[in-house]
C-alpha cells in the first residue's frame, strides 16, 4: 500500500511540474544565466537585452499566478517554486550588481538577510499549520525592487531633448534611489511578517483550545 501511496504521490509531483503555470515559474529560474550572462556583457546592448529578459521573467510572476487560479491548478509545488524563483532571481542580480559595482554591498545584505528570515519564518508556519498572507509593505517592497533592478541592470546615462527641454537620466542613479526605498520597505515589511506570523499563531492556538472546550 505504502508503495502505491508513493507511486501515486510522485506521478502528482510530475503533473503539477508540467502545468503551464509551474513551467513559467521554473522559466523564470531558468531565465536567470542568461539575465547574469548579459549584464556581465557590460555592453549598452547587452543590458537592454537583459532588462528584456528580466523584465519577462518578472511579468511571468503575475501571470503564473493568474493562470494557477484561473485554470484551478493551484499546487504545493507552485507554492514552493513561486516565491523561491521571485527570490533567486532578485538575488543572483544584485549579487552581480555588488560585483559590477553597480549597488552597494551592504543595501544587497540587508535585502538578502531579510529574504532568508522571512523564507525561514513561512517554513515555520507551514510547520504550524498557519498561513501567513503577503502584507502590503511586502507588495510595495516588491514592486520598488523591481524598478531598482531595470534600473541597475540598464546602468546607463540617457539624454533626452524635448524641444524645449533637454535633460539628463542616469539610470544607475536613479536604480540606487529605488533600491535605497526599498531597503526602507524591506525592514519595514520584515516586521510586518513578524507580526502577522505571531497573530496567525494566537489565532491558530485560541482555535484549537476552542475546539477542546
Amino acid at each position: 500500500m505504502d508503495k502505491i501511496e508513493k507511486k501515486a504521490r510522485r506521478r502528482s509531483i510530475r503533473e503539477d511540474a508540467a502545468n503551464l503555470p509551474n513551467m513559467l515559474t521554473m522559466g523564470r529560474i531558468a531565465a536567470i544565466p542568461l539575465v547574469l550572462w548579459l549584464m556581465w556583457q557590460d555592453t549598452p546592448t547587452s543590458n537592454f537585452w537583459a532588462c528584456m529578459v528580466y523584465s519577462a521573467a518578472a511579468i511571468t510572476d503575475f501571470i503564473d499566478g493568474y493562470l494557477a487560479r484561473r485554470m484551478g491548478l493551484t499546487s504545493l509545488l507552485g507554492k514552493y517554486l513561486d516565491p523561491l524563483a521571485d527570490k533567486l532571481i532578485v538575488v543572483a542580480t544584485l549579487v552581480l550588481c555588488v560585483e559590477m559595482g553597480r549597488a552597494p554591498a551592504w543595501a544587497v545584505v540587508i535585502i538578502v538577510c531579510r529574504e532568508l528570515a522571512i523564507t525561514a519564518l513561512r517554513t515555520v508556519a507551514i510547520g504550524e499549520g498557519v498561513v501567513i498572507a503577503a502584507s502590503r509593505g511586502g507588495k510595495d517592497k516588491t514592486a520598488v525592487q523591481m524598478v531598482a533592478l531595470v534600473a541597475l541592470i540598464l546602468d546607463n546615462t540617457y539624454i533626452f531633448d524635448l524641444g524645449f527641454f533637454r535633460g539628463v537620466v542616469d539610470l544607475n542613479a536613479v536604480g540606487l534611489a529605488m533600491l535605497y526605498l526599498s531597503v526602507l520597505f524591506t525592514v519595514t515589511s520584515g516586521g510586518e511578517y513578524i507580526a502577522l506570523f505571531a497573530e496567525a499563531v494566537e489565532a491558530k492556538d485560541k482555535r484549537i483550545k476552542g475546539e477542546g472546550d
